[in-house]
């Protein structure tokens, strides 16, 4: 939440049902409108864990509540996938597209480790570019298709994807095999026919050539903004473009890009996310100038528009409020900012009074799940515990066993685990 140029992040609270979701980076995400009985989400597909292990799980985000003291519950669910299900994957794109009466989800792209028997001794842990095919999935039934399409010759990640109708635009990207970030721009057009979807490929000109852009809708149907990204490993694009989909297809122009601040244009990394219509946040790592390890400068571009509906560009700086973890939780620098509500309900939304975090809020662990009897043996007492490790303080330390149908959740103490151990 932005107020007052002060950035506050607030840890968000999951339902009861909701499964586990790990912690990933590049996943794929996209936004998903309600549908018949199905409330408005998120989808989540593929990343990579900070264990360099990749998934391969589809996730559905949504909102369960919001209390009034700005706490956010989020209810998440994984989708089984069957089929032709997609391989797991990091730095690929997912795009809902609408065609007769139905809906799909589009997926390609992507990295992958090199499949087990291409492996050597030297290239054991080494990425590739995954098969340059197209999945279609089927968020009723979780069914999964892939298709071969002529035009798709490479595998690329890192790319954009854009949709309208029953149409999704694919723009730049990188492709690990030739070490290259051509001008690429395709457009995929989905027919949705009773038993066999049809995909068919158009090349275009007039692509960008760029890596992890961020894309801003600018409040406009249809219409993006797109800033940000890498034009090679070493240099960033500090360019902007405007993109507009209609009936006729795909418009891309160059606009003027906002005043970048001397730390944004001399910073090897940065990344970002939208934060609404026509506002983006971008973060920078504080790279040899702070004290403290891991601090990130923040800014907020926003493109706001006139009376004349011209977009007028411009930057503000962000400061963290507050380096406490109970209050604000540093941000990796590969983290990405996708997750957001309206622009009117995150800025300057507080008189003041409403802001104060009221802990009573929150709900009863005890009631929760946590205090759970984890194994026959388990030692552990609510009513009595104690921290046994240095590291415990509010709570006993639990690791998740993957035995059994789904895993279950086990006390440290009760897997008599050397506290060493529990750290690593």
């Amino acid at each position: 939440r932005l107020k007052r140029g002060q950035l506050k992040l607030r840890a968000i609270s999951f339902s009861n049902d909701s499964c586990y979701l790990p912690p990933l980076r590049s996943p794929a995400v996209t936004h998903l409108d309600a549908w018949d009985a199905e409330p408005e989400c998120y989808l989540i597909h593929g990343g990579r864990t900070p264990n360099n292990e990749i998934s391969g799980s589809l996730y559905l985000l949504s909102q369960e509540s919001r209390g009034c003291n700005r706490k956010v519950m989020l209810r998440c669910r994984e989708k089984e996938l069957v089929g032709d299900v997609p391989e797991p994957r990091y730095g690929h794109t997912i795009s809902v597209v609408h065609n007769r009466g139905k809906r799909a989800c589009v997926l390609f792209g992507g990295r992958s480790y090199r499949p087990p028997g291409e492996r050597t001794t030297e290239t054991w842990n080494s990425m590739v570019d995954c098969l340059p095919h197209v999945f279609l999935i089927d968020l009723e039934f979780g069914c999964c298709s892939a298709h071969i399409v002529p035009e798709l010759t490479d595998g690329q990640s890192f790319h954009l994807a854009l949709a309208r109708e029953d149409r999704v635009y694919i723009l730049g990207g990188h492709t690990m095999s030739s070490d290259s970030r051509p001008l690429r721009l395709f457009c995929l057009r989905v027919e949705l026919l009773q038993g066999s979807p049809v995909i068919s490929c158009n090349t275009l000109d007039g692509g960008l050539s760029l890596t992890s852009a961020i894309v801003v809708p600018s409040g406009l149907a249809h219409e993006y903004i797109i800033l940000g990204g890498y034009q090679s490993e070493t240099q960033k694009c500090l360019e902007c473009s405007s993109v507009a989909l209609d009936d006729a297809g795909i418009h891309i122009k160059p606009r003027e890009p906002p005043a970048w601040t001397g730390e944004i244009s001399h910073s090897r990394t940065w990344f970002g996310g939208s934060l609404g219509k026509g506002c983006a946040l971008i973060g920078v790592p504080s790279e040899g100038r702070s004290a403290l390890p891991e601090t990130h400068n923040f800014y907020q571009v926003s493109f706001k528009q006139d009376g004349n509906g011209e977009m007028d560009d411009g930057m503000q700086g962000c400061s963290q409020e507050s380096t406490d973890f109970e209050d604000s939780a540093p941000l990796e620098d590969s983290e990405e900012l996708y997750f957001s509500r309206e622009p009117h309900e995150m800025e300057d939304s507080s008189d003041g009074e409403g802001d104060t975090y009221n802990e009573e809020d929150e709900e009863d662990e005890s009631q929760t799940g946590y205090w759970v009897r984890c194994c026959l043996g388990c030692q552990v007492d609510p009513n009595t515990w104690e921290p046994y490790y240095s590291t415990e303080l509010h709570r006993p330390a639990m690791i998740f066993c993957s035995r059994g149908e789904g895993g279950h959740w086990v006390h440290a103490q009760c897997m008599d685990l050397p506290e060493s151990l529990l750290v690593e």
